[in-house]
Formats: C-alpha cells, structure tokens, sequence
C-alpha cells in the first residue's frame, strides 16, 4: 500500500482523531508531486512571423501557430503576444512552448467556424472529430498559457451560443447550425455503440461548440495569471492529461455550458487563487462519459483546489456529471464563494447511465456568503431519463466536509441516493455552520448508511 493510501485509510478509520494532521500529510504528498514546467530563455514575438494588429484573423492564425512552430522546433522557450488586439483563429501549442499573452495584449477568436479544423477531442465526456479548441495541445510535454492579458472567446448571443439550441442564448430558426437538430444525441449513441473516435465525425452543421483551451493526453501544463472571457464552451479542459498547475485566472464566462475549469482523468492537478464567475460549473471534475469514460477507465485524482473565489454557477466545486472512470482524493480548502445565482457549494452527481466510483474527497475552511440550494448536493438519479443502458451503479463514499459554513441557502445537505441500492455511504460533516437556511435542515431522500452531522449547526440549532 503506497503511503497516499495508507494516509487515506487511516482518515477513514479515524476520521474525528486524526482529521486534521492526516489530511494535511495526504495532501502534502499530492501537492509536493504536482511541479509547474519551466522554459528555455529563447523568446520569439508573433509580429516577428506576420502577425500585425491590422490583420486577419486567418493571417495572424498562420503567424502565431508559425512562431509557436519555430519555437518548439529550437527546443522550447516563450511565443509572446505583445500588448494590442490581435485576431486570430484556433492555435495549436507544440512541446516546450509558453504561450505568453503580455499585460495589455487581448486575444480575440474568431467565430468562423473554418478557422478551427476537426481534431481529436472529446465533448460532455465523449471522444469525437470536432472544431478545434480555441487553444489546444494534443499529446504535447511543456507547454503553457501564461501573463497578465486577456484571451476572449468573442461569443454572445450571436456568435457560438445560438448553437446550444437555447431561445436565452440566442437560438432561432434561422440559426442553421445547432446542436437542437440531433448531433448531441448521435453522439451519444455513437458512444454507446463504441463507434471508432475517427468516425464520430461532427464539426460543420453540427453545432457542438469547442472549448477555450483543451490540453489533451499532455504532461506538464501550465495556465497561470491570464483573463479568459466570452468561451464557446468549457473554459479550461486539461483532458487525459498529467501534472497540470492552473494559478491566478479571472474567468467570466456566462454562456451555455460555461464551465469554468473541468479536469478530465486528469492525474495531478494543482487550482489555486482563480476567480470563476460562470453560467455552469465553476470547477467540475469528470472523467468521462457512460461507455467511453468506462473504455478508458481512467479516473481523476490527486486534485488540489485551494484560495479561489466563486460568484455564479451551478455548484462551486462539482464532481460529474461525467465521472464514469471514476474520482479520487480530491481536496479543497480556504475558498470563498457568494452569490445569489450560485446554486451549490459542493455538488457530486452521476446516475445509473454514467456510474462510476467516486470516493476520498475533502473539503474544509469554506466560507460561503449565500447559495441558492445547497451546500451540499449529493445526486445520483441526475438527467435519470438518459437513452442508455442502464445497471452501472454509481458509488459516492468518503466524503469529508468540516469548518464549510454558509449564511444563507436553502437547504444544509440534499442528498438524492438511490431507491433501491446503497451507495451513498460514509459520508462525514463536521464543524458546519449554516445560517438562513430557508427549508429549515436537511434533505436526504433514498438508501445510505453511515451520513453523520458532528457540531453542525443548522439556524442555530444542532443538526440531529
């Protein structure tokens, strides 16, 4: 048994005792593995390749993916975008590459669809041939997004969200391309039948928008200290990917789908002081869906989330939907979150469609101003009318929260187990304490065992 786990098992076994101390070696072990990649000196700058602020978005495509191309080939160092508004297409960052967008320099993305080729990605949990992420590595070692300037998705109502399919997001009749008329559900079924990747064939009239930046089957990444606004999709997707450092980002993203940051069987993971204001998750953690995410069968773990701030979204810190390869020692502390549109604290969902083993979560020193459900959502009957095949049970066991407190919400804890099967259990919360709350406790609906509220106050009370 490594050390890691031994670490783990004593929390389970002694968790009021030995909390604190244990938790904190665990932790250390994971952070100690997690090291943000270094770059040669060798600096090039994008107007040394064609880029010009006048431009196209095609031509300084061409030029800043030639500069990145030059740079990785000379054995690594810093592409810089210097301060003006560039734009620009998809880009494609190569081995050894640090992408530095300079203070005063802005990125913008084009929303014609032609300027982001079909490439090997993966989208709500499924492998599929699709647009480009704005930004994406694919199967590269070293590279980052770094600096103090903005990279903006430039889409709005009337650029990629319409293709969601949703009247709020601008869709309409006239939008021709959209995820409305099927693609999302052929996808599906592909994935369920095990269709080959380079047959999942979308893109153009499809309407399943990329994300900002995807670093997929990639080692060593950094993304740190830069402004991402107005994503098509997700915003920060580290896929397949190990040893990701992700520091000091202001993400706003208030479209459909708008993650901000979905670790994806992701092994190693560090997210610290990132600001999320979101129209879905701020960070959710997946490891693919139903029928692939079981084919990989690689789950996430050894994630660290520590000193971000959350406004709106779905949930605050979330794990699923897609987690059918399963989640592991993720740990989380010293957040602040508040806002009126943030719907959930901590959030775990999954369902009998996508299953999954999700265990050895931790959570502390959260403040909360207010949500508007729960602090703690805990789902497993989550989109229950899902076309697959059914049977995988998913399990959510080991999940500690202490010193998480709230001012208002409505609920404390809404767990949503199964009917027929328990596999909701060990659950652990301690320390809590949660004001305004509007519904007067607790929810829990189904079969677990082992859920226990220690010195949590709820309105004042003590949880029973």
């Amino acid at each position: 048994m490594t050390r890691n786990l031994l670490y783990l098992l004593m929390l389970l076994l002694f968790p009021s005792s030995v909390f604190a101390d244990e938790w904190q070696d665990a932790y250390r072990q994971i952070e100690k593995s997690i090291v943000a990649p270094t770059f040669p000196e060798f600096t090039v700058l994008i107007t040394d390749f064609g880029a010009d602020a006048c431009a196209t978005a095609l031509e300084n495509q061409r030029a800043i993916n030639r500069a990145i191309r030059r740079c990785s080939r000379k054995g690594g160092g810093r592409v810089v975008v210097p301060a003006g508004d560039w734009n620009t297409g998809a880009i494609t960052l190569l081995s050894n590459v640090n992408l530095v967008v300079s203070k005063g320099a802005r990125l913008l993305f084009s929303a014609d669809t032609q300027l982001y080729p079909l490439v090997e990605t993966r989208w709500e949990g499924m492998d599929l041939m699709n647009y480009s992420p704005l930004i994406y590595a694919f199967r590269q070692v070293n590279v980052a997004v770094t600096g103090e300037g903005i990279l903006d998705g430039q889409a709005s109502r009337t650029a990629w969200w319409p293709m969601c399919g949703a009247e709020k997001y601008g869709w309409n009749e006239s939008v021709a391309e959209s995820q409305k008329y099927g693609s999302r559900s052929d996808l599906l079924r592909m994935n369920d039948a095990g269709v080959p990747v380079k047959k999942r064939v979308f893109g153009q009239g499809k309407g399943l928008r990329p994300q900002f930046l995807q670093f997929n089957q990639c080692e060593n990444v950094l993304i740190e200290g830069v402004t991402i606004i107005n994503s098509p999709f997700w915003v920060v997707h580290p896929l397949l990917s190990r040893n990701v450092t992700m520091r000091g980002l202001h993400i706003e993203n208030s479209g459909p789908n708008g993650d901000g940051c979905d670790p994806e069987s992701v092994d190693g993971m560090l997210i610290e002081n990132c600001y999320f204001n979101t129209g879905d998750d701020c960070i959710a953690v997946k490891s693919g869906r139903n029928g692939d995410g079981r084919r990989w069968n690689h789950p996430s773990r050894n994630i660290i989330v520590r000193h971000c701030q959350m406004a709106n979204g779905h949930g605050g810190i979330v794990i699923g939907s897609e987690a059918s390869g399963g989640v592991s020692n993720v740990f989380v502390e010293d957040c602040t979150m508040d806002s009126p549109q943030l719907e959930r604290v901590v959030r775990i969902k999954t369902n009998t469609c996508r299953g999954g083993i999700i265990e050895n979560v931790f959570v502390r020193n959260v403040r909360v101003g207010q949500c508007k459900e729960a602090v703690l959502k805990i789902n497993l009957q989550y989109e229950p009318r899902e076309q697959s095949e059914l049977g995988h049970y998913p399990i959510v066991r080991n999940i500690f929260l202490s010193n998480v407190n709230c001012e208002k919400s409505r609920y404390g804890a809404f767990i949503d187990a199964l009917i027929d099967s328990t596999n909701v259990y060990n659950i652990s919360v301690t320390g809590c304490r949660w004001n305004g709350v509007t519904e007067g406790g607790n929810l829990l609906r189904g079969m677990m065992h082992d859920v226990n509220f220690v010195d949590v106050k709820i309105n004042g009370e003590t949880c029973p």
